[in-house]
């Protein structure tokens, strides 16, 4: 690969980290409803789930997905039901009530939901797809490794974008935390809003070319 496209890749990825989407929204969503433990376990599982489609893009994986009809579905609506029902489970959990001083949030719970809401979202391969193989160097050392090495790039740049939504969302959070009214009105909020990403996963079409 060469440094030019290096750096012109390493430019726009930073750009496509700071720019809100809905992996900063859903952890943003899982810190305010569990606290800054919650936030970083799914953090970690979101990137987790980012570099299966890493790894998956680079094989090939992903592009026989996205070129299926019924492959897109089925992980389309697995995604989009998970999401749906964390959403419900969130907000109907609202009303045991929140404070520093409750039960320990289940970080491997939140880790696992991070991993397969990122994995089951075709919307993340369709990205990697059409953004990675810009900046690949066909003549250069294996396009694959190339592709598996931009990906995960890619995925520690959001990684550190949700780091700091975490931080950011932590910090508010313990703001309202005295207030268990608006702290249980927050955590529905974020339970709908979860469910609403899954409805979005599940209205998304199939990218024209795949």
């Amino acid at each position: 690969m060469s440094e030019t496209n290096f750096w012109l890749f390493l430019a726009a990825a930073l750009v496509i980290a700071a720019i809100p989407g809905p992996g900063i929204f859903y952890v943003e969503a899982r810190t305010l409803s569990e606290g800054r433990a919650g936030g970083f376990a799914s953090t970690a599982g979101t990137a987790l789930g980012g570099l299966v489609h890493v790894i998956a893009g680079g094989l090939g994986i992903s592009a026989v997905i996205l070129a299926s009809a019924e492959l897109f579905a089925a992980v389309k609506f697995v995604g989009a039901l998970y999401l749906i029902w964390l959403g419900i489970k969130t907000f109907r959990g609202a009303s045991r009530m929140l404070s520093l001083e409750s039960e320990p949030v289940g970080d491997k719970r939140a880790f696992r939901d991070g991993v397969l809401i990122e994995a089951f979202n075709p919307k993340t391969a369709a990205f990697f797809l059409a953004f990675i193989p810009q900046f690949i160097d066909p003549a250069g050392t294996s396009p694959t490794l190339q592709f598996i090495l931009l990906g995960a790039i890619s995925v520690a740049l959001n990684t550190l974008a949700d780091i700091v939504v975490v931080l950011m969302a932590s910090a508010t959070r313990t703001q309202l935390i005295g207030r268990p009214r608006l702290m249980r009105r927050l955590t529905q909020g974020s339970g709908i809003f979860i469910a609403g990403l899954g409805l979005s996963l599940a209205l998304a079409r199939r990218p024209a070319n795949g």
